[in-house]
């Protein structure tokens, strides 16, 4: 006989295991913190294109998804975009400092579609009023006239500009930003003959052109997209 006392054993329902980060394992993070740590342009190449280049492909997909900042317009372009701009800062990253590789880029990330977002909004805005200002002029004189300005001002800014490249002195370069000055000067004067449909294209383009890699195109670019500035800002001012 059994005891009337005895309580029966109650069977312990096993928890649903949440589902582990696989995309972003310990090998990537070891990967990341390596990468920050050599100089060695041909490991930091093969870890990029075995670890790290797939996990920030991931991250990216799932922040874009899990935050819905798929309504934006061109999130195709945008993600990739994001990718590239993650290859430029992976030198920022500071494995002392505590925080581990993958929480400091997908804050990083996330911030930086935050940011699109508003920027998106800030402008959409805009749009609306300026819109309400065109409803009370004439319209089809009001489209012809202002796009005929846009168009000619466009095109009279970008030969002065392209006239501002030649000019720049190469001799004063350093051997890849003369590489990167030269396929850019291509780049305009082949600009009818090729498509460019977004920002990645053009550096595939200015990569095919140059032989060398992402970062160093960007680096090299950013020494011009100073002298840009300063070029806009003298335009802008009708000083040229």
């Amino acid at each position: 006989m059994t005891n009337p006392q005895t309580k029966p054993k109650k069977t312990r329902k096993r928890r649903s295991k949440s589902k582990k980060n696989y995309y972003f394992t310990e090998v990537h993070e070891q990967a990341i913190i390596e990468y920050s740590r050599t100089q060695d342009q041909k490991v930091r190449t093969e870890l990029y294109v075995s670890y790290i280049q797939p996990a920030f492909e991931e991250m990216v997909n799932k922040i874009v998804y899990t935050y819905k900042f798929t309504s934006l317009p061109n999130i195709d372009y945008l993600k990739d975009d994001c990718k590239i701009w993650l290859t430029t800062i992976l030198d920022k990253y500071d494995p002392s400092k505590g925080s581990k590789a993958f929480s400091y880029f997908s804050v990083i990330t996330k911030n930086w579609f935050i940011h699109k977002v508003k920027k998106t909004k800030f402008r959409n805005e805009r749009e609306v009023y300026y819109d309400d200002i065109f409803k009370e002029t004439d319209d089809e004189t009001m489209v012809a006239h202002h796009e005929y300005e846009v168009n000619r001002e466009k095109q009279e800014f970008w030969d002065s500009f392209f006239e501002e490249v030649n000019s720049w002195d190469s001799d004063l370069m350093k051997e890849n930003e003369k590489k990167v000055l030269e396929a850019v000067k291509i780049l305009f004067e082949s600009s009818s003959d090729i498509e460019i449909f977004n920002k990645k294209a053009i550096y595939l383009y200015l990569r095919e052109i140059t032989g060398l890699n992402t970062k160093q195109v960007v680096n090299n670019l950013k020494k011009m997209r100073i002298k840009y500035g300063k070029f806009k800002k003298k335009w802008e001012a009708g000083k040229i």
